[in-house]
């Protein structure tokens, strides 16, 4: 049994850090969500990492990769990804990714679909402003709004565990900020950017017309009780992608691959094996 190997490797410019099962020549690309980390696949990397070789980097902005002070919209996530492909050398992909990071998957699979062969987007949403925002990255404040009233940096690990707990009801939700913990000098903190998470928000933008240029297959999951995306987004957007497989995972608000693995797992395997 092949172990996970951890690496580093620069990619348009920025050094990511990757999680890489090294099992076999077909790959699996994941990509995290907002705020996680490539830890947020473990599960996901146990089940697959002998038939597939798993790649799941922390993204820019995120747990141990580059977070610079630069433009972060799905033009640059996707750059990042592509680049990362190429340099470990596994193309074509089946690319899995959650909310933001299923955002980047869809930009990879439209603007570079040499590299993509699957393409699953996992509860994320294509509506937002119209147009990208010229807003130059070093006049954005390094404020993530979701987490600005938050008493970081945690005295202990025990009392920042204690105070996610109050904030989440799902232990799913729980677990995925607990893994982007770090001890520091001052205490403990996320690892992930606020500047970053700030910079998302202000570089994001509409994306239907990257699910219209999608040419591979795609499984598109929603959380059938999701805070995130609504039944009629997600069906609007379901008509921009040709070859589109879609359902519902029920008793998730949106860490559907956590929530429901019972669930999801029969059903991404039967998409592979048909696809």
């Amino acid at each position: 049994m092949k172990k996970i190997k951890s690496s580093v490797v620069n990619a348009n410019g920025i050094n990511l850090y990757y999680l890489d099962s090294t099992a076999n020549e077909n790959t699996i690309l994941c990509l995290h969500g907002k705020w996680g980390r490539c830890e947020t696949w473990r599960d996901f990397i146990h089940r697959y990492k002998n038939r597939f070789r798993i790649i799941a980097p922390d993204q820019r902005g995120h747990g141990l990769s580059n977070k610079p002070v630069s433009r972060y919209a799905g033009e640059d996530f996707s750059r990042d990804a592509y680049e990362l492909i190429k340099r470990v050398n596994c193309a074509p992909v089946i690319v899995v990714g959650h909310s933001l990071g299923a955002r980047n998957a869809a930009y990879l699979a439209a603007l570079y679909p040499q590299a993509v062969k699957l393409l699953v987007l996992l509860d994320t949403k294509a509506d937002g402003p119209e147009k990208l925002s010229d807003i130059p990255p070093e006049k954005i404040l390094p404020i993530d709004q979701f987490t600005a009233g938050w008493p970081t940096p945690y005295s202990s690990y025990e009392e920042a565990v204690n105070d996610i707990s109050k904030r989440f009801e799902k232990e799913s939700n729980i677990e995925y900020f607990r893994e982007s913990l770090i001890e520091t000098a001052e205490g403990y903190d996320f690892m992930f950017s606020r500047f970053a998470m700030s910079a998302m928000d202000i570089y994001y933008q509409r994306w239907y017309h990257i699910l219209d240029k999608i040419e591979c297959p795609v499984l598109f999951v929603r959380a059938k009780e999701s805070w995130y995306l609504s039944s009629e987004e997600a069906l609007k957007m379901k008509e921009h992608i040709k070859n589109c497989t879609y359902f519902e995972i029920s008793n998730s608000d949106h860490m559907l691959y956590a929530d429901n693995p019972n669930d999801f797992y029969p059903r991404f395997e039967q998409f592979i094996k048909e696809v």
